[in-house]
């Protein structure tokens, strides 16, 4: 089970699941306290700007982010929950979630994991760049970034409540 949290609940959301990693997707330079049930080794942390284009002075998210991402969720063994979690719980996050869901499952289609993103969240706006990069990355076509656009964009927040995602 893939939880998404913003970063004010990560020891609550750690806790109340049992996650055994961790993954940030936040600015650069965010200080981001690791809890202590979470080994150095199983948190994965990635700093860029939550834009879907290039703007002076920030970090879009780019494919090295992606494979990074990506080769950290194909390392989890799925014995324990893993969080995901940006500054807000409601664009990185939830792009990083869809993104993580669509690898682990690459023969579901992914408008159905799109529907399922949204139901478990009806504020989630994931980050469009991270998708169409891993959309590429994975080969899927295009299928990826119709799907997040069918979705639409979430309900406004200011920050998301945590939320899980099925990965089977």
């Amino acid at each position: 089970m893939i939880h998404v949290c913003p970063l004010s609940r990560i020891d609550e959301t750690v806790k109340r699941t049992g996650a055994k990693r961790l993954v940030t997707l936040i600015n650069a330079g965010t200080p981001v306290p690791r809890p202590a049930s979470i080994a150095p080794e199983d948190h994965l942390f990635l700093g860029f700007n939550d834009i879907t284009d290039c703007q002076d002075g920030m970090t879009e998210p780019c494919e090295t982010h992606v494979r990074e991402f990506l080769d950290f969720v194909g390392s989890w063994d799925r014995a324990d929950p893993m969080v995901i979690h940006c500054w807000a719980g409601v664009s990185r996050s939830s792009a990083g979630a869809y993104v993580a869901a669509c690898a682990l499952n690459p023969k579901r289609d992914e408008a159905i994991i799109a529907r399922r993103l949204r139901r478990a969240s009806a504020k989630a706006t994931p980050n469009a760049l991270f998708v169409a990069i891993a959309d590429q990355v994975l080969k899927r076509e295009g299928r990826m970034t119709a799907a997040i656009q069918e979705i639409g964009r979430g309900a406004m927040a200011f920050e998301n409540d945590p939320f899980e995602l099925p990965i089977d």
